[in-house]
């Protein structure tokens, strides 16, 4: 029987569209730019795959340009916590790779997704030579602190729209995932696993903020229609809790 291969085995160089996606290149100086663009893979993830996993070293900074991940880890219970979903545009990892450390998540494909890597010694060229790339990251850590900080308060709440409100609101963060824009591609079944409820009470929660004029649910996504009035309902739902 043939041996699958694995994700890593699967690379390949990007091409031109898929550097297109890449959002931190158009902060680069044309020769770091050429750097980078030489030593960028992408790979073809399917449903399933891991990119990374809790121990393993760390070897690239990655990132999405098309499909959707989830950032997980497992509890002392065997429970697994879902910490983020990652649609396109957003790259991840930037503090493990910082301090060259094991991962402490995993980072599984939700459905079949293009998944770009910056191999480790790389991004410290870069963080050595470029200042637009040093600007780039610090303002990816910033964003992503205040993200986590926001999810750890929410979470603590039993009142699932204020989850299922949360999340989308950080999917659609136009600076962690530049890429999504206003319309993500994201079942409800999906949504679901990242927000760890049913289907069905996800559906409840998009039918309520879709009432409010908030999204709209289409084929194959939802579509934002009041950023500020998502991340104000996540407040409001706070406070009335």
């Amino acid at each position: 029987m043939a041996t699958e291969t694995t994700l890593h085995q699967r690379r390949r160089d990007p091409t031109p569209s898929e550097l297109a996606g890449v959002p931190w290149l158009a902060a680069l100086q044309p020769e770091e730019r050429a750097m980078a663009v030489s030593h960028i893979k992408v790979g073809d993830a399917l449903p399933g795959d891991y990119v990374c996993r809790v121990g393993r070293p760390v070897t690239y900074w990655f990132g999405v340009i098309e499909g959707l991940l989830k950032m997980s880890s497992d509890n002392a219970q065997g429970q697994t916590i879902t910490f983020s979903g990652l649609p396109p545009g957003g790259w991840f990892g930037e503090g493990t790779v910082l301090k060259r450390e094991a991962y402490r998540y995993n980072i599984q494909a939700l459905r079949r997704s293009v998944v770009a890597g910056l191999p480790v010694d790389s991004f410290h060229w870069l963080l050595d030579h470029s200042i637009g790339f040093n600007r780039f990251v610090m303002n990816q850590l910033n964003e992503r602190l205040a993200q986590f900080i926001a999810a750890r308060e929410i979470d603590r709440m039993a009142n699932p729209d204020v989850r299922v409100a949360r999340n989308l609101a950080a999917l659609f963060n136009p600076v962690l995932f530049p890429g999504v824009g206003e319309m993500l591609r994201i079942t409800q079944q999906e949504l679901a696993y990242l927000v760890g409820l049913s289907r069905q009470r996800v559906n409840e929660a998009l039918a309520a903020l879709q009432e409010q004029g908030i999204i709209r649910v289409e084929y194959g996504g939802l579509r934002i229609l009041d950023l500020q009035a998502l991340r104000t309902s996540v407040i409001s739902s706070r406070a009335n809790a």
